[in-house]
């Protein structure tokens, strides 16, 4: 065992000494960049006769292309089934004047893409300090979207609703509608 510890103990002894030297020793130095002075020789241009060009047709504004009322072509069939009401269930009850947001989960069932030519408007009840049109959220054939309508409860209390329809661009109203029923409590 005493054997073992005299083996150790010169690496112990010059480790540290290693270690010290090379950090003591000088660090070299960044040369730094100095640009070239002079450029180097180009070549002179060549001398070419010029290509002959013939000129441009004169301009004729076309007009733009129209787009259509709705993203698919062809005849398609709208319509809107309600899934579920993501906030606010029927006969919530709120403070008056409270603000509410509410969503409701809808598929769209129809053939037809809703894009911003599509509405959401109020059918009855009370619109409930909303706009009495929105957009409809944009939508695919056959995927689901949240209908989101910020609304303001009245001051006095008792039970309110508020319906509201979808709308194609034709005008026409489509689909089930959606609800809003609370009840303002104090």
């Amino acid at each position: 065992m005493l054997r073992l510890t005299l083996r150790v103990r010169p690496c112990l002894i010059l480790l540290p000494i290693i270690f010290f030297a090379q950090a003591c020793a000088p660090q070299p130095t960044s040369t730094p960049f100095r640009p070239p002075t002079a450029l180097p020789p180009t070549k002179p241009l060549s001398t070419t006769t010029p290509v002959p060009v013939a000129p441009l047709a004169p301009f004729t504004p076309q007009p733009a292309p129209t787009a259509l009322a709705t993203a698919t072509t062809g005849v398609c069939a709208n319509d809107l089934t309600f899934v579920d009401d993501i906030t606010f269930d029927d006969n919530t009850s709120v403070l008056p004047n409270a603000s509410m947001d509410k969503q409701w989960l809808v598929q769209n069932s129809g053939t037809c893409n809703w894009d911003a030519s599509y509405r959401l408007k109020w059918v009855g009840g009370s619109p409930l300090g909303a706009a009495e049109e929105q957009l409809l959220y944009p939508a695919r054939a056959g995927a689901q979207a949240a209908l989101r309508i910020l609304f303001t409860a009245p001051a006095e209390a008792g039970f309110y609703e508020s319906a509201w329809q979808a709308y194609g661009p034709d005008g026409s109203a489509f689909g089930d509608p959606v609800f809003m029923k609370i009840v303002v409590s104090p």
